[in-house]
């Protein structure tokens, strides 16, 4: 797919997609390599310990059956809410074998976070852990347990699908309203490989070992790390962290010999801030929010080579790529369009230009999606023309992606992208709110911190046992990563005339008290 030794110029020139007539990511990323060599290692599970391709085939063909012996059929939503495993990776497997469309849900999310997504996909059923699911007791559908649940033996045989046929769907922040799910087909990880190959220097080196702490439930570890390295043949750490911290992650690479990282920003700061030092690895890939020339320097200190940045989204991820292999990172930008991808900054009008512009990717990448799930006006308005509106602003300086700014208010924390609105929801759910607007506020560890500004009832005591209550509301109804983790009581929010809560306003009013602070 790409070569080692060519100019970054000379693979973009002579790319093509090439995508096959008949394409099932089950077949690219298990059961093609089940079958050429059986016992090459897929997944390294801290349960199971070294899984190969033939016994995680066998654990897919078990679920695929059950499922099937369940009623699902294709075109069905299977959500999967489990942790990094290997029986999380056969389940999204599994789903695919039938024909059906799986969904990767957070195990941070509270009842109100799953219920929006498991109703809005009409989820035929879920595949959980041996953990508790709190929050799927009101939903009340069908919840398949791997390590309880009696499986059937036996094989089954994947079904024709093509790039085009939906496979998995996923749930992005919403700026505004619900969650949207993106609806991808089966040509998703095809659109992912080149890129993934880049951001590590041409993955798929001899001893290649992959890792990543991100959840797989986010694209970032579901199809920038599980899913290429499975289809590359590159073994895969399984070992979630629930609180990311140095002395676990310097362990995880040594015992695992892992040579490749996808590190979110906030984990190489907590690294960079207790002066970890890992000249063992051969790849370092970070994605989610731009780092700056102090972090990239540190990164060449402490890792002995260059921290490769990518930039995508869930709508059509992996489209821009640094490759310290094949071309010096420049700090301030994201990388370069990576081969496949044709990116620009364009003006209103959907012509390219030359200054600042909304950055698009052109229709035809075979990483964006097919559509948002039954919104046809959403998936209408993400275009201009022929490009995909990204929602950020940007600008390209020598073929170079240098990222100016977000268009939305969604809030980028700790490698998490989190929608203000589902937030702002939840917290109207509380019987002391009367308003709230929830903004990012700049943070040096996490890019921002999520921050909220309530107006109270009539009668309601506003101050810090209240605020504490407010934050325990969000913890337990949504994932506990949007909790604010500032709370300021306002008497009236900036509004427009039609009552909508003007965001650059608060926006403002955080960088202003962040200014005080200094």
């Amino acid at each position: 797919m790409l070569e080692k030794g060519t100019s970054w110029e000379a693979m973009r020139a002579g790319f093509d997609w090439a995508l096959p007539e008949r394409l099932n990511m089950a077949r690219q990323v298990c059961d093609d390599w089940a079958e050429r060599e059986p016992q090459r290692i897929a997944i390294f599970d801290p349960d199971r310990g070294a899984v190969s391709y033939v016994a995680l085939k066998s654990m897919a063909d078990a679920l695929a059956l059950e499922l099937r012996a369940r009623g699902v059929a294709r075109g069905d939503r299977v959500g999967v809410l489990r942790t990094q495993g290997a029986w999380t990776a056969a389940a999204h497997i599994a789903a695919w074998k039938i024909g059906a469309i799986s969904i990767p849900l957070f195990k941070l999310f509270g009842p109100d976070a799953l219920l929006t997504r498991l109703r809005d996909a009409e989820a035929k059923i879920v595949i959980g852990d041996l953990e508790g699911h709190a929050g799927l007791l009101e939903w009340g559908g069908a919840v398949l347990v791997p390590e309880e649940d009696r499986l059937p033996k036996g094989e089954i045989e994947t079904v024709d699908t093509g790039p085009e046929d939906p496979a998995v769907l996923i749930y992005t922040s919403g700026t505004t309203g619900s969650p949207k799910g993106a609806l991808h087909g089966h040509r998703v990880l095809t659109g992912h490989l080149p890129g993934v190959i880049a951001s590590h220097d041409f993955l798929g080196q001899a001893g290649d070992v992959i890792w990543t702490p991100a959840d797989w439930a986010w694209i970032g570890g579901l199809f920038d790390v599980l899913m290429p390295g499975l289809a590359l043949g590159v073994p895969v750490v399984a070992a979630q962290m629930a609180k990311f911290d140095v002395e676990g992650c310097l362990a995880i690479i040594g015992q695992h010999g892992v040579t490749s990282v996808f590190f979110p920003p906030t984990a190489l700061r907590m690294l960079k801030a207790a002066d970890a030092v890992l000249p063992e690895l051969r790849s370092v890939a970070s994605g989610g929010e731009p780092l700056g020339a102090e972090m990239l320097d540190w990164g060449r200190r402490a890792f002995g080579l260059a921290i490769n940045e990518f930039y995508g989204q869930t709508e059509c991820n992996m489209v821009a790529t640094s490759c310290g292999a094949s071309f010096p990172a420049r700090p301030g930008c994201i990388g370069k369009a990576v081969p496949g991808f044709d990116v620009a900054v364009i003006d209103a009008a959907g012509a390219e230009c030359a200054g600042e512009g909304d950055i698009a990717v052109r229709r035809g990448a075979a990483s964006m999606m097919l559509g948002y799930w039954q919104r046809p006006e959403a998936t209408a308005e993400k275009f201009r023309g022929e490009w995909m509106l990204t929602g950020d602003r940007g600008v390209i300086e020598e073929g170079y992606i240098r990222f100016v700014g977000r268009e939305d208010d969604v809030i980028t924390s700790a490698g998490y992208r989190i929608g203000p609105a589902e937030i702002e929801d939840c917290l109207l759910t509380h019987p002391a709110v009367a308003t709230v607007g929830v903004i990012g506020k700049p943070d040096a560890l996490r890019t921002e911190i999520v921050k909220a500004y309530v107006v109270v009832r009539p009668g309601v005591e506003s101050g810090p046992e209240l605020a504490k209550a407010l934050q325990d509301h969000v913890k337990q109804r949504l994932a506990k990563h949007c909790y604010p983790r500032e709370i300021w009581f306002l008497d009236a929010l900036p509004m427009t005339v039609t009552g909508k809560v003007i965001r650059k306003e608060l926006k403002a009013r955080a960088m202003a008290e962040k200014e005080t602070e200094r």
